[in-house]
């Protein structure tokens, strides 16, 4: 089964429990008092298939915070819609529902913070994954051709509390978004003064965190691979321009 059967199915509410289980427990038709609150979450079920829960809790998490960021700005755009259905590889049979997900979750009377929050216990704080959902928003919030100062706010306090700090977060606006295009040390999250060798650990750090085979193995769905494949092309990008410039072999 894909990951949005399995989200769309709603048995997994159950097992992440919280605003994301309540709100896959709606979808599914089940009464909200059945849903656990996010600090009596069963050890056991997460336990029994930990990797499994986090996909679920990542693939619902782009959804849920993505239609809070559609709140931002008031608007959802064609494109945007479109961004989401083409890199996500939602079904045609699914996009319905996937669409009942979002509107559920705009309706939803909760700000993004307490979905956030959620997330962010579900992996380590800063995790390569959780970078990966970020990208995601990003892909996502630049569909129209520009990022709203709103947005970026917004997206600067998820990354905030999925754990990253300011400079960490303008590395991955970076990678995922060309504004920085001019700059491949942001890229790589590194002072233009670094040394060579600091310059060439860096690069083989990010790029063994970012292959999609250790993202998988940590929760990243294998229909969202092609945001961390953009971000390993942008990563390579960056160091090959920093070497050239330098002659570094």
């Amino acid at each position: 089964m894909s990951i949005w059967g399995k989200v769309i199915g709603g048995a997994a509410g159950f097992a992440l429990g919280g605003p994301l289980g309540a709100l896959l427990g709606a979808l599914a038709g089940h009464a909200v008092d059945k849903i656990r609150a996010i600090d009596t979450i069963e050890a056991d079920a997460v336990r029994d298939d930990v990797e499994g829960t986090r996909k679920i809790a990542f693939t619902i998490g782009v959804i849920v915070l993505g239609a809070k960021m559609a709140k931002v700005d008031g608007v959802v755009s064609e494109r945007e819609i479109k961004a989401f259905r083409e890199v996500f590889h939602v079904p045609p049979d699914e996009i319905k529902n996937v669409a009942r997900v979002f509107n559920l979750a705009k309706r939803d009377a909760r700000g993004f913070e307490p979905y956030a929050r959620q997330i962010a216990g579900l992996f380590e704080p800063g995790s390569p994954v959780l970078e990966e959902l970020l990208a995601s928003l990003f892909h996502i919030a630049k569909a129209d051709g520009r990022l709203h100062d709103a947005e970026i706010a917004y997206l600067k306090e998820v990354a905030r509390i999925f754990g990253f700090e300011e400079f960490a977060f303008e590395r991955i606006r970076a990678q995922h978004t060309g504004e920085a295009s001019g700059d491949p040390y942001t890229v790589l999250g590194i002072a233009p003064d670094a040394d060579d060798e600091t310059v060439k650990k860096t690069y083989r750090d990010l790029m063994r965190e970012n292959h999609p085979d250790r993202l998988m193995a940590q929760g990243l769905p294998q229909e969202f691979i092609e945001i961390a494949n953009e971000k390993v092309a942008a990563i390579n990008a960056a160091y090959d321009r920093i070497r050239k410039h330098r002659g570094m072999k």
